[in-house]
């Protein structure tokens, strides 16, 4: 059984460096000419999948775009994550979960055990009920050959006054979170399966991501502010293990395949560059 992590770095090297969000936002189903209902959304992420899901390394839906509709929005959800998987791309399903004890370890199951319909390649999740707290997902992770995406520093501008926090040990919060990951992937080849989340527009973050031995997963480019150039200011020498995410800039090109296709070949040139 591959890893997560040898997954990803097999698909980054044959697909390059991007990560598309799958975004449903009401404006940008409008957008598109489709309806705010369960048709323009099935429309709208089959469309994604066909124009991407053979192209690019990793697709992220956003599943609350889809929960939205309740059942319905579910159901197209599995599909999206099936149809994506099938054309070879890996789907990081960014759900944000985080509890404790059997509700994590409920989570956990949803999303990385191979018998659920939502079972995905990987899942965000949030640490601040602590790290410990996500252990069922790791364990379910590294048993089904599945990777667990870590919030560490966000780009919104709330997430400082608990990520920049610093905690009785010296170190904040973020540290912490980046310290302990670490040490999970201490010795992985060649990319450990948990990752973290740290936004393309934080700047130089004074946080040390060197021994993260992990895909660095970075949205806000694009629509959101960010640009491939700020990645070197965030992540300096940790700059190989960066996994560029953008959504709405490629989005937004919609609803033709060429137009998507032309708008994801754009910000990967972009990230190859910035990357190296």
């Amino acid at each position: 059984m591959e890893t997560f992590g040898e997954r990803l770095h097999k698909a980054v090297a044959e697909r390059g460096p991007l990560c598309v969000g799958i975004d449903p936002h009401a404006s940008l189903l409008e957008r598109w000419g489709l309806t705010d209902d369960i048709t323009g959304l099935e429309r709208f992420a089959r469309t994604v999948v066909e124009a991407l899901a053979d192209r690019v390394a990793v697709l992220k839906p956003q599943s609350a775009f889809f929960e939205r509709f309740g059942s319905r929005g579910v159901a197209v959800l599995e599909s999206t994550i099936r149809q994506s998987r099938e054309a070879g791309a890996l789907v990081l399903l960014d759900v944000k979960r985080g509890d404790i004890g059997s509700t994590m370890a409920a989570y956990a199951d949803a999303y990385l055990n191979p018998v659920s319909t939502l079972c995905s390649d990987a899942i965000t999740v949030s640490p601040y009920l602590g790290v410990g707290s996500l252990q069922p997902a790791f364990d379910l992770a590294a048993a089904h050959g599945g990777g667990v995406f870590v919030l560490a520093l966000t780009s919104n501008p709330e997430g400082p006054a608990v990520q920049h926090a610093v905690t009785v040990g010296g170190k904040t919060v973020a540290q912490t979170v980046i310290d302990e990951i670490s040490q999970v992937n201490a010795g992985a080849q060649p990319l450990g399966s948990l990752g973290l989340v740290v936004g393309a527009t934080i700047g130089e973050t004074g946080h040390d991501l060197s021994a993260v031995n992990g895909p660095l997963l970075a949205p806000g480019l694009g629509a959101q502010g960010g640009t491939p150039d700020d990645l070197r200011a965030v992540f300096g020498e940790s700059l190989h293990n960066v996994l560029p995410s953008y959504s709405r800039e490629v989005l937004a090109a919609g609803p033709e395949i060429a137009d998507l296709r032309a708008a994801t070949d754009r910000v990967l040139a972009g990230v190859r560059a910035a990357l190296g």
